[in-house]
């Protein structure tokens, strides 16, 4: 085993570097070379190891998969300044992954932050996305659109106007051996989806130099250069999964989002919250599978 708990394990994928978009990204990639190839990108605050479990299921079923670390992540580049963290930039980045592995188009699938990410390569470069999946993230403009007129999304989301602050929310953050954060995973998701296992995993991650700032930085991005709206329809045949119990974003999200894709159907996970991919691995990557399968 590595003397870094962030590092994969060898019975849990093969970690290499990859030059994408200007940045070098650490990448972990599971099961055979020759299988379909699945893009898996995480959320804050995660790196590759949030996928582990659905990423194994996956690989055993013949696939071919892709996970990164996403820039300011772990052992990937953290460039500085908040303007490195756009959206379109980061869309641009997993584009780029693609090239250096050399698939023309893949499965992608999206938690959070990194579902966020999916949706915009969706729409910024459809022909490199065979599915698209998104995971408790809508589509970019029913988000913008239900903060603009939800009270109640706006008071989930209170997080992202309390990290626009310069250098307090890193210094929260680490208090006490990244307590907040600890917290934060424990009590927004099932009982014992996290354990201490996981947890000194979680925090050699957010450990690295310039992790932190990195990460809120990607908050921070879209905030001061939001996106522009984008109303026209996705593509590739897309499924959003939703954790219901989500504390911090709205289910009815979930319906609405497939509003904007040609083909989409949306399948909500009524006993998950905002952390299904890990706490109903099985089921998720079933969900994901069926997908593959229809389209191809």
């Amino acid at each position: 085993m590595s003397t870094d708990p962030a590092r994969p394990r060898p019975s849990e994928g093969t970690s290499t570097t990859v030059e994408t978009n200007g940045v070098r990204l650490h990448v972990v990639r599971l099961g055979p070379e020759g299988g379909p190839p699945v893009l898996l990108l995480h959320g804050f605050p995660e790196f590759w190891y949030g996928w582990q479990p659905v990423a194994e299921r996956l690989a055993d079923a013949g696939y071919r998969v892709i996970v990164p670390d996403q820039r300011g992540y772990n052992e990937s580049e953290k460039p500085s300044g908040v303007g490195a963290y756009r959206l379109p930039t980061l869309a641009a980045d997993a584009a780029g992954l693609l090239d250096a592995v050399d698939a023309e188009s893949a499965h992608v699938v999206g938690h959070d932050w990194g579902a966020a990410v999916a949706w915009w390569l969706a729409l910024d470069h459809p022909d490199r996305v065979r599915t698209l999946a998104a995971l408790n993230v809508p589509h970019p403009t029913v988000m913008e659109r239900t903060l603009r007129r939800s009270w109640d999304q706006r008071r989930r989301s209170w997080y992202v106007a309390a990290f626009q602050v310069p250098r307090v929310p890193e210094l929260a953050a680490k208090a006490g051996n990244y307590r907040l954060f600890e917290r934060s995973l424990r009590e927004s998701s099932r009982p014992g989806t996290f354990d201490d296992a996981d947890i000194e995993r979680y925090r050699a991650a957010w450990d690295k130099p310039g992790a932190l700032t990195a990460m809120v930085n990607w908050y921070r991005a879209v905030a001061r250069y939001p996106p522009p709206e984008r109303t026209d329809p996705v593509d590739p045949p897309t499924l959003v999964l939703w954790g219901a119990r989500d504390r911090f974003l709205r289910a009815s999200m979930a319906k609405e989002s497939v509003a904007y894709c040609r083909d989409g159907r949306a399948v909500l996970l009524d006993d998950a919250t905002h952390w299904l991919h890990r706490e109903f691995p099985g089921r998720v990557a079933d969900a994901l599978q069926e997908g593959f399968a229809a389209a191809d």
